[in-house]
């Protein structure tokens, strides 16, 4: 490829909404344009990076024994009413009717597809198990499009679904696929990457484990045990929490004020965090009639997934006008609130002396026992973790990290399949309904979380197994009839040899041609200079290391075979 002839710029600065390095210098190196919120153009050189991750991903679905398919982008609500999915998701469900006003949705995920796709057509547990893959564009009306292409609406995806006969088949099979995840970030050239047990929400199934690259501009956060190598997004991670001291206090009700935040009420009372319960209230999404509210210590946050789980329904913050609650004032005691469901959080255990809202405007009651006062059914684990928290395995401090999902796996269990009416005949003549794994991996989170990893401060630093081209080819001196005639032959050579080859054919400086070779991160640079004609060599740089070499011109593609592997 030419450059001359390549669609897209190098630039000098990035986009002003850029803050994570992949979208600073995918966006300069001429990777990517955007064209909406969340919606990005992949320009030629990220075309070919997406294509060899593709090629990556693949092979390693064929290795373990995937066929591939191709699903449609829109279907038809009836498919997403059998599942129950098209009334449970919220707003990331794009939904929109055809010319016929005949309701159709765009796909974000494919599970209805791709038990439609087996339907009529897999009817014996002799033609299990099996595993179906595709790589799609998917949709999803994101809130918070962020970081470039970490988090984006539009997408590619490689996701799977496998059918089984017994959980015992999927367990084993769930481990192939595991194991395949980590093959695959490998060849990619990812290093930092775990796998974290993981909350499997809207998906469904009851096992579900996240495949992360560890950075600090990731978007979710990871709980680790630096000890025992257990790993969890915070989402289902538990904890050892330090026990209370079961001191008791004395009742009383106290004035104060304007103080409605924890910080502001342990200021007016002179207490820590950790001695004050707070509450924070939701509303359950489609039912206007629940009031959901959670008790915790104040040096504690709410876990909305797990509370999630615990009322079986999506929630979101509650707007108190006329429900009967005082902001800033809401307490646990003598707390009578019609439709209105409780929930305690085990860090208020043991706490026999603390402080809580009194339901009345500039009052709180301090001294409150949680047997004495409150005498709670039982505690929930409604809370995140904390650093510093103990691992429930080892005992260990626990650590927290953020991290970039790029890759999942699930147990969906016969979710799909009993609901869609899949069945297959067993030998006993008795039908089942096949139960289903879910696999899925991020084409363009991949390819932005490879460039977060693999990058320094002058730009991508990409690695051989997905480079757009391994060689820029950088004649210095263009005007120079030896220096062009010699190019010429240098590129066609190897284009016919096959090597992946960007020609820098502009006519412009040493220093414009170095930085955007180091700035598109391609791993070998190749120089040509009347110096090195005189001297019947080239002069190879290598992008990752800095490390020059000179190599004769008879040895420069056995040379480059040394050098060009992955």
């Amino acid at each position: 490829m030419r450059i001359s002839k390549l669609l897209g710029e190098r630039l000098k600065d990035a986009p002003a909404n850029a803050t994570s390095k992949s979208h600073i210098f995918l966006s300069r190196a001429g990777y990517i344009k955007q064209v909406a919120n969340g919606i990005y153009t992949f320009m030629p050189p990220a075309e070919r990076v997406s294509k060899k991750i593709q090629d990556i991903i693949c092979e390693e679905m064929d290795a373990v024994g995937g066929q591939e398919v191709l699903f449609p982008v829109v279907m038809p609500r009836e498919l997403w009413d059998l599942s129950g999915r098209y009334s449970s998701i919220g707003q990331e469900l794009v939904r929109f009717k055809d010319r016929s006003e005949h309701d159709l949705v765009l796909g974000m995920t494919h599970e209805e597809a791709a038990v439609h796709a087996a339907l009529g057509t897999i009817k014996s547990y002799e033609q299990l198990p099996f595993m179906i893959y595709q790589i799609q564009t998917k949709f999803r009306d994101e809130a918070r499009a962020r970081a470039g292409l970490i988090r984006v609406r539009e997408f590619l995806m490689k996701d799977a679904y496998s059918f089984h006969a017994s959980q015992e088949d999927l367990e084993t099979y769930y481990k192939t696929l595991y194991d395949a995840y980590f093959k695959i970030f490998h060849r990619m050239g990812l290093k930092n990457v775990i796998a974290v047990h993981s909350d499997s929400g809207m998906m469904g199934g009851k096992v579900a484990d996240e495949f992360q690259l560890l950075t600090d501009i990731g978007e979710d956060t990871i709980v680790i045990c630096p000890e025992c190598d257990s790993a969890s997004n915070i989402d289902v991670a538990t904890s050892e929490i330090p026990e209370n001291d079961h001191i008791f206090g004395v009742k009383q009700e106290v004035f104060t004020g304007e103080a409605k935040t924890i910080d502001e009420v342990c200021s007016n009372l002179n207490k820590q965090p950790w001695q004050v319960a707070k509450a924070v209230c939701y509303a359950v999404i489609g039912d206007e009639n629940r009031i959901v509210i959670a008790f915790l210590r104040g040096d504690r946050e709410v876990n909305e997934a797990k509370l999630k789980n615990l009322v079986g329904g999506e929630i979101a913050i509650k707007d108190l006008q006329d429900s009967g609650l005082v902001k800033g004032n809401i307490g646990c005691v003598n707390l009578d609130i019609p439709n209105a469901e409780i929930y305690y959080d085990r860090s208020l255990d043991g706490l026999e002396s603390f402080v809580t809202g009194a339901n009345k405007e500039g009052y709180h009651y301090q001294g409150v026992s949680i047997t004495r006062d409150v005498k709670p059914e039982k505690f929930v684990d409604i809370s995140k973790v904390a650093e510093g928290d103990r691992c429930p395995v080892c005992g260990a401090k626990l650590l927290v990290k953020n991290g970039i999902e790029i890759g999942n796996i699930f147990q969906l269990g016969t979710r799909y399949t009993q609901k869609m009416g899949m069945s297959v005949h067993m030998p006993d003549g008795s039908s089942i309904n096949p139960i289903m794994g879910c696999y899925g991996i991020g084409i363009g989170r991949c390819l932005a979380s490879i460039a977060e990893e693999n990058c320094d401060e002058k730009g991508l630093v990409w690695p051989m197994s997905v480079a757009p081209w391994h060689i820029y080819l950088c004649p210095i001196r263009l005007d120079d009839p030896a220096v062009k005639e010699k190019a010429e032959w240098l590129y066609k050579k190897l284009t016919a040899e096959n090597f992946e080859v960007l020609y820098d054919d502009r006519e412009t400086s040493a220093g414009v041609k170095f930085t955007d070779s180091e700035l598109m991160g391609i791993p070998v640079r190749i120089v040509i200079s009347p110096k090195t004609i005189e001297n019947g060599q080239v002069e190879i740089t290598i992008r990752q290391t800095g490390e020059k070499l000179f190599v004769k011109e008879e040895s420069l593609s056995k040379k480059l075979d040394e050098i060009i592997v992955y």
